[in-house]
């Protein structure tokens, strides 16, 4: 019979691509992991792997062995979800990614919410960009992820993960709040010629941000580039750029810098998504709950002004 531990390092290969990455992400050494797939060579008496310049590429036997090992690891995980549904108690450990603003928002007080109502239960947060969470909750390395989706804009469809809706996100120009700013607009059209600070390139937000722009008319002179939404505050209150905020951000608390609200109101959609085979577990479903009653207790933001 076939060894699952094996044949899990084989999808894990197809999933990430290298024996390197599945090293990385089982904490296993290389070598370990390329003695293993071989053992399951032996075992299955067929060739899994052919050399493809310095990387391995799966053959059409092993791709077989893939689909099924997907289908096994499903059932396991259904098992477990079943199991852990038939005990009084919520136990176990939850992995969650979360994007940096969602994690200032809601994380803390979602948190303390299931600290007090589930005291048995281990939540692990961890920051990732929304498009490698997704992956990582699909690769199961988390459980839960936290992510986001911009006006007009698709992620890739994983059939393998459910989607709830967490709640909407408007999104606002931001500029400094400070009488007599060297860099400060009353509007769009203002920030044509003044400096940026933007997500880095290829992220949702940074694609949607120029975007945004260029319906505009403009081309946005982006000279500050950061993922940390702490640094373009700093950065906007200052005076030494303008930016995009989502409210999130403020989690709650009042703006440090002058909002406005943009042409047609736009909003972000935050959402949770976890494997449709975990997605009943207990722990999965006390943490969707509490962060939904954390995102709900987050005040409104309060708009210090509005585009003219």
């Amino acid at each position: 019979m076939l060894d699952v531990r094996k044949l899990r390092l084989l999808r894990e290969l197809k999933v990430r691509g290298t024996v390197t990455g599945v090293a990385e992400a089982l904490s296993y050494s290389p070598s370990s992991v390329s003695q293993q797939l071989a053992a399951l060579e032996r075992e299955s008496g067929v060739r899994l792997l052919v050399k493809v310049g310095r990387r391995v590429q799966l053959t059409p036997q092993a791709e077989i062995l893939v689909e099924h090992t997907a289908e096994i690891l499903d059932l396991l995980e259904e098992a477990e979800a079943e199991l852990a549904a038939s005990l009084t108690t919520v136990t176990g450990v939850v992995r969650i990614a979360v994007f940096q603003s969602a994690a200032h928002a809601v994380i803390p007080r979602a948190l303390s919410i299931l600290a007090a109502e589930y005291p048995d239960l281990r939540v692990e947060v961890t920051e990732r960009e929304p498009e490698l969470g997704l992956f990582e909750v699909s690769a199961r390395d988390f459980d839960l992820v936290i992510a986001e989706q911009y006006p007009g804009s698709t992620r890739a469809l994983r059939p393998d993960l459910d989607r709830v809706d967490l709640t909407t996100d408007r999104i606002r120009l931001a500029t400094a709040a400070a009488k007599g700013a060297r860099i400060a607009a009353a509007s769009l059209a203002d920030t044509a010629d003044l400096p940026w600070v933007m997500e880095p390139e290829g992220t949702a937000a940074r694609t949607w941000a120029v975007q945004l722009c260029r319906a505009s008319g403009f081309e946005p002179d982006v000279r500050y580039e950061t993922a940390d939404l702490v640094a373009h505050i700093r950065l906007i209150g200052s005076g030494n750029a303008v930016g995009l905020l989502p409210d999130l951000v403020w989690a709650g608390d009042e703006p440090s810098v002058r909002v406005l609200d943009l042409p047609g109101s736009p909003q972000r959609t935050i959402f949770t998504s976890a494997r449709r085979t975990s997605a009943s577990r207990p722990g999965v479903v006390a943490c969707r709950d509490a962060l939904a009653r954390a995102v709900a207790s987050v005040r409104p933001v309060e708009v210090l002004g509005s585009e003219a």
